[in-house]
Order: structure tokens, then sequence, then C-alpha cells
């Protein structure tokens, strides 16, 4: 591959980076706002999942800024920090996800509305398909394992979107507050592999992505 390829494709890499940022920074604040007035405690919870996802994402435009100078084998001091604070972030989603679902199923707390949620989470699918199958593609082509292992890591924020679509699709049918709740759980276990993969990562350096090994 010619210098001039390569360049390219760090700097489509780059717009990547810098789309996923924009996008869960807008997804969070739409998420954390309707989230809290419709009392959707699964679609709040998405929301401050995607805004842990913009401190992760500043790691991977930093590292592909570290590309485009020399080659990369291992995360940086700052990628770690980054990692280290996504992680521990996602585990305080998790107990805050964990005690809201119980205080709702205690006090038999119900959404107002899931409509909101429904779009989201479809804006959120169709989007974290496209970035995740644009960044495999550029990934392949550089030979690069960080930009192939952040690809394969949307794939988690793709499962968190469709576990938004069906808690919501179901109380909007339905109107069983418990599903609010499960909707909620399910968020809340996939922030823990979240959180859980971000400190392993940090702790090892490795560029690769844990999201599809056995835990």
């Amino acid at each position: 591959m010619n210098v001039q390829s390569t360049s390219s494709l760090l700097t489509i890499a780059l717009v990547l980076g810098f789309v996923t940022i924009g996008y869960n920074i807008i997804e969070s604040v739409v998420s954390i706002w309707f989230g809290f007035n419709d009392d959707t405690l699964a679609l709040l919870g998405f929301g401050v999942d995607s805004l842990v996802e913009v401190i992760s994402g500043a790691g991977i435009v930093h590292a592909v800024l570290r590309m485009r100078k020399s080659s990369v084998e291992s995360r940086d001091q700052f990628e770690r920090q980054a990692l280290r604070i996504t992680g521990w972030a996602f585990y305080l989603l998790v107990a805050g996800m964990v005690i809201g679902a119980l205080l709702n199923i205690l006090q038999g707390s119900r959404p107002v509305t899931t409509v909101p949620g429904i779009i989201v989470s479809l804006v959120s699918i169709a989007t974290m398909w496209w970035l995740m199958s644009a960044k495999m593609k550029v990934g392949k082509a550089l030979h690069s394992e960080a930009i192939i292992a952040d690809a394969n890591c949307t794939k988690t924020c793709l499962l968190l979107s469709v576990v938004l679509l069906v808690s919501s699709l179901l109380y909007q049918f339905f109107y069983i507050g418990l599903v609010d709740a499960a909707g909620s759980l399910g968020i809340a276990w996939f922030a823990w592999k979240e959180g859980k993969e971000s400190l392993e990562k940090a702790r090892t350096g490795k560029l690769g992505c844990c999201c599809d090994r056995k835990r």
C-alpha cells in the first residue's frame, strides 16, 4: 500500500472517530432528556452509556492521530487513562441502573411513553451498523489491529440499541412496567462487560478487543 493510500485511509478513520464522538454526544443528550422526562430508566441508562462512550471515542481518535506519525503497537498513557475512566464510569452506570431498576420494581413505577426510545434505538442501530462496517473496511485495508478492534467493539453498542428497541416496543404494546426495568438491567449487563473490558485493556495495553471472546 502506498503512502498516499495509507494517509487517505487514516484520514477516513479519523473522520469516523469524530463522527462516533459527535453522534454519541447528540444521542446521550437526547436519550437522557427524554429518559428523565418520560421516566424511562432504560433510555436514561442508554443515554449515560453513550456519554461514557465519548471518553472511549477520544482514546480511539488519539490512537489514529498517533498512527499518522508512526505504527502503533500498544496503547500509550493517554489511551490507557481514558480506558480506566471509561471502565469505572461503566461500573458506576451499572450500580445506578441496578438500584434504579429495583426501586422502580418496588415502587411500581412505569414510563409515560417509550416512543422516544423506539426512535432513538432505530437511529442508533442504523448508525452503529454503518460505523461498524466502515471501520472494519478501513481497519482491514490498513491491517490495523486497533481500528479492527474498535469496529468489533462497536457491536456492543449495536446490541445495546437492540435491547433498548425490544424493551421500548414491548412496553409500548403491553404497558408492563417490569419491561422497562428488565431493559435497564440488560443495558447494565452490557455496561458491566464494557467496563470490564476497558479496564482489562488499560491494564495490558493491548490493542485487541475481547468483545467476542468468552469470559
